[in-house]
């Protein structure tokens, strides 16, 4: 008690001066170590590793290939910035993306997934072979055959390439996330039973270490080659068929540049009866309503304003792709987060739009600790670029 006497007794003797010099040492001591562990802490994705910048297929002899080099337009997009840059131009203007071969690429990241992902792949490539297919499709379930669409003929969810030509084709980029069990061959199966060309449009890449769901689907979105690229979970839980509806909805709002992106939203359904025979634990949608309002606090108005971020079913434009995927940081569930803050900071139209969802057995969340994870990683996440530890560069 004494001590403590003395101690006020001095600071009361001590100068104005120099108790406002403290007061700001500490100040700025506390936020350098603040901004120390948050360089620390924040997550810096590890490159590719060259083996997973490859693929397999089927061949047209049902053989699998040996590994061939993925395109990516990445590392052209890059390059022509390095480029620039060796020039003395760090505008970051005129870079543009190399155009696209096909009309809709769809990337699904896949851990573990033996068991669920045959399932996704049947109802994707059903929709994909009947809408942007090159060869007529196969029969459908009531005998008919579809007709395949005239290649001059502007379908409903259709677009013409910036070529002025219109784009049929896809392709699947299956990226197994560190699998140990045998996602790769049930995906490589899954096009062996398919046959014919269609067969090819399915490429495997295997990432030899587990990155994360955002790490994954990342990688994938480096390597499309579509003038729209998806991703969607290998669990299949959202309705494939309303994929037309995100085109349809992201070529409302694209800008002069042609960048859009579209979110399939499962907002709709709270409290419907798809939800309810879920029968979601009140942990579960209190866990759910605490991470929304936490978004609300911590994002930028316009991901703030979108009312599900975390549905894995969003839809990207081509010219969108350079704002968004080479700045990525996230490679666990908050990716999808970062993802429209990014799309927002370049101003790139997002529109949300509302799909068929089902609860799907198998889900690898872990309602209480990733949920923790979760909050704390949107924390991270926002802080590092609010105070510059993330920047475009």
């Amino acid at each position: 008690m004494e001590y403590l006497k003395s101690v006020l007794t001095a600071s009361q003797r001590a100068p104005l001066p120099l108790i406002a010099a403290l007061a700001l040492s500490t100040l700025v001591g506390t936020a350098l170590l603040f901004y120390l562990g948050l360089f620390i802490v924040a997550p810096i994705p590890r490159a590719p590793l060259r083996s997973e910048k490859r693929y397999r297929i089927i061949e047209s002899n049902g053989q699998a290939s040996n590994e061939k080099q993925l395109p990516c337009w990445q590392d052209k997009y890059d390059a022509q910035k390095q480029a620039a840059q060796r020039k003395g131009d760090f505008s970051g203007d005129g870079f543009e993306i190399e155009e696209p071969e096909v009309f809709m690429s769809l990337v699904v990241p896949a851990f573990n997934e033996e068991e669920r992902l045959g399932i996704m792949l049947t109802e994707a490539t059903e929709y994909l072979q009947r809408e942007y297919g090159e060869s007529a499709p196969k029969a459908q379930a009531n005998g008919n055959r579809a007709k395949r669409k005239d290649a001059k003929q502007t379908a409903s969810n259709g677009h013409a390439s910036p070529r002025g030509q219109r784009l049929d084709a896809w392709e699947i980029l299956v990226v197994s996330d560190g699998s140990t069990d045998k996602t790769i061959d049930t995906a490589l199966q899954f096009a062996r039973d398919m046959g014919g060309k269609a067969a090819s449009c399915i490429r495997v890449v295997h990432l030899r270490e587990n990155r994360g769901k955002g790490g994954a689907v990342t990688h994938g979105m480096r390597h499309v080659r579509g003038q729209y690229a998806i991703f969607a979970d290998a669990d299949g839980a959202s309705r494939f068929e309303d994929l037309g509806k995100l085109v349809d909805a992201s070529k409302k709002i694209e800008d002069a540049q042609g960048r859009a992106v579209a979110v399939g939203s499962r907002a709709h359904l709270v409290g419907s009866e798809a939800v309810v025979k879920a029968n979601r634990s009140f942990l579960r949608n209190l866990l759910m309503h605490s991470f929304h309002l936490l978004l609300r606090l911590l994002t930028p108005p316009a991901t703030a304003a979108v009312g599900d971020t975390q549905c894995g079913f969003k839809l990207f434009s081509r010219p969108s792709l350079p704002y968004i995927i080479p700045y990525m940081h996230s490679e666990g569930w908050i990716f999808d987060v970062e993802m429209l803050m990014l799309a927002e900071s370049a101003g790139i139209p997002v529109t949300e739009v509302p799909i068929g969802w089902q609860e799907v057995k198998g889900s690898k969340l872990n309602v209480l600790w990733d949920s923790l994870g979760m909050a704390w990683g949107l924390a991270v996440l926002r802080a590092a670029w609010g105070l510059g530890v993330y920047r475009r560069s």
